[in-house]
């Protein structure tokens, strides 16, 4: 593997990261939403991650020939775990029964998920600095 292809394999993982940490954005800003009396509660979401070859087809290199494998998120599911039911019937999104619906995002779950999303984008960028870091220490080696 090719120090230029460093950049494309942990840009594509950053950028997947990147997308990872919206998601779990997207997830603690709706962690207390209630639903409407027979409407649909928020549902948590995840990202899910693909390898993505990054061979260099011009120059015949594929995957048997060593291609180097980024990331790239596939798609992103609702998750199917139950909402949270709270018996509130004076509240004013209460349905008959007197239960209100909250999403079934678990704020403690999502924190874990935003820190280690957040650790794995670290990561990629300090693997990104490291090889700029030897690319100019190559090209200094060519001028002295």
């Amino acid at each position: 593997m090719s120090l230029m292809q460093i950049f494309n394999v942990s840009g594509s993982a950053a950028s997947a990261q990147g997308q990872r940490l919206n998601t779990v954005a997207s997830n603690l800003a709706n962690a207390d939403s209630i639903a409407e009396p027979g409407a649909q509660p928020y549902r948590a979401r995840q990202v899910v991650f693909q390898t993505l070859l990054m061979g260099n087809a011009s120059n015949g290199e594929g995957a048997e020939d060593g291609a180097s494998a980024g990331v790239r998120v596939s798609s992103i599911v609702e998750s199917n775990d139950k909402p949270r039911r709270v018996h509130s019937p004076g509240h004013a999104a209460a349905d008959a029964e007197g239960y209100v619906t909250y999403s079934n995002v678990s704020p403690i779950d999502e924190m874990a998920n935003m820190i280690s999303a957040s650790r794995a984008y670290q990561s990629n960028i300090e693997v990104m600095n490291t090889a700029k870091s030897l690319l100019v220490k190559t090209l200094q080696l060519g001028q002295g």
